[in-house]
């Protein structure tokens, strides 16, 4: 996809469509005043009549208008101005190229904004591009088509460039996450690893089944012991920062391609959609890309834990005690809880090159969605100020989350009699935190904020800016906890 500033009068402009944004109980102002001049004031009536919706990313369509060189003019509602921010800003954009993907597209114009800031312009060229992507990997009959070119308003060349790499970088990600199982598997994921790496520069490293026997990772060895597939551990760093004693931000992403259950198996409604937990290793991978790709002045290392959880004759049973990377014994309770196995060696690794401060993302709990919802990420910490700066990344990308507590209550349930630790919690209350205790316990004292994205890393249904399936939830904050100076 190509994008260019556009100035000038807009009803000059040649597109397949112009999209203006309205904002909610106003009088209209900025490009959508000067668009509805020079179509003879239909936007005011279809207001008048009740007809536009100015409610947040809705939108409505006035097709052929006279006036204007463009060939519909799209309107899509901004909500009230008071509280609009980036979120707002990606689901706005999204939603209306959303709607225009439903078939080809050479040339949208946007303009949405005239007194934008360059984050609003940025996050809404970035939604603009995720809502041109579905989840329509293998249909013959596409059910989105990426629009050609982007046309935007009132931005400037960085942010243009920014916003397109943003978009692009989080369909990557979803991308990832969509491919089947059988598609993408531990050693295929390696491989596109290998292939950002090489387009952006970075340094790898991958871990193959014997050379992870001989680093003593036996938690997340065992979780791959029923599958045929080989695990990986996929390490990439970025060195953008200037000084070479300058710290490091490690990104930690959990990365189990298909997840059965293990013997303590799902159901099939269950299992029809574990290809998504590896969405926290696709996250990652794709937020490394971006911020290299941004030439971001900081050190970031990504490391991403690829098994395949199976039921194969030599799977993991309950009742095994494994042996960590840490030497911390592990009583397995339920093979279902498998994604804190593999963690607990990610993050051992990932401490041992001593970063400044680690995030790891993962698909981990339901309970966190039953505690938060589908929208919404769990946060938890074993450093205050440290998860405060994540949220305020969140916050500034628009994507919600939510502190959850770590009381030393979490850490008791996790205790075995016959090993160090158990991979469960007493019963099913508290699941998100006896798991994200059971992680804290592989970090140390490294300041470190854990993400729950069991909820907003996949949509089973497509939503009004955003196709079905994988979503690219916690990208933009990732970037962004790059982009802020605080950590350094």
């Amino acid at each position: 996809m190509k994008i260019q500033a556009v100035t000038g009068s807009l009803k000059e402009i040649e597109a397949d469509a112009l999209v203006v944004g309205l904002y909610a109980e106003e009088q209209l102002s900025g490009p959508a005043a000067q668009v509805d001049g020079a179509i003879g004031g239909q936007i005011g009536r279809l207001l008048a009549s009740g007809e536009i919706n100015t409610g947040s990313g809705q939108v409505t369509t006035i097709l052929a208008p006279a006036g204007v060189k463009a060939g519909q003019v799209v309107c899509v509602g901004l909500g009230r101005r008071a509280v609009l921010d980036a979120g707002a800003a990606f689901r706005t954009a999204g939603a209306a190229s959303h709607t225009l993907a439903a078939r080809p597209r050479a040339k949208v114009a946007y303009a949405l904004g005239d007194d934008w800031k360059p984050e609003l312009h940025e996050a809404a060229i970035c939604g603009a591009v995720v809502g041109c992507q579905a989840d329509d990997l293998y249909r013959k009959e596409k059910k989105r088509h990426p629009i050609g070119e982007l046309l935007w308003s009132h931005a400037d060349a960085a942010t243009l460039q920014s916003g397109l790499l943003l978009g692009e970088c989080m369909n990557f990600t979803r991308r990832l996450v969509d491919e089947p199982a059988d598609v993408m598997y531990p050693e295929s994921f390696a491989a596109e690893a290998g292939h950002v790496a090489r387009d952006f520069n970075l340094e790898i490293d991958v871990w193959g089944r014997k050379r992870l026997e001989d680093e003593r990772c036996g938690s997340l060895l065992a979780v791959a012991k029923g599958s045929s597939r080989d695990p990986q551990l996929v390490m990439v760093h970025y060195r953008g920062a200037k000084s070479a004693t300058a710290p490091t931000l490690a990104l930690v992403g959990k990365g189990v391609t298909f997840d059965s259950g293990g013997l303590s198996i799902k159901t099939n409604e269950q299992m029809k959609v574990m290809k998504c937990d590896m969405a926290g290793a696709a996250t990652v991978l794709g937020a490394v890309r971006a911020i290299a790709g941004l030439k971001l002045p900081v050190n970031v290392s990504g490391y991403m834990g690829l098994v395949e959880n199976m039921t194969g004759p030599a799977a993991f049973k309950l009742g095994d005690v494994l042996k960590s990377r840490a030497g911390i014994t592990i009583e397995v309770h339920n093979t279902d809880a498998e994604g804190r196995l593999v963690l607990a060696d990610v993050l051992t690794v990932a401490n041992e090159r001593k970063p400044a401060r680690i995030v790891d993302l993962a698909t981990l709990t339901g309970a966190c969605m039953v505690a938060l919802g589908e929208n919404a990420a769990g946060l938890m910490t074993n450093n205050q100020s440290w998860c405060d700066e994540v949220s305020a990344a969140a916050h500034e990308a628009g994507e919600p989350v939510w502190q959850l507590p770590m009381f030393e209550e979490f850490a008791e349930q996790i205790s075995s009699r016959v090993a160090d630790i158990k991979n469960t919690g007493e019963g099913r209350y508290g699941g998100a935190m006896t798991a994200a205790k059971l992680l804290e316990r592989f970090v140390g004292d490294t300041p470190w904020t854990h993400i729950d994205i069991a909820g907003p890393a996949y949509a089973e249904k497509p939503k009004p800016w955003l196709d079905g399936g994988g979503t690219g939830a916690l990208l933009r904050t990732l970037v962004q906890l790059a982009r802020r100076a605080e950590w350094v």
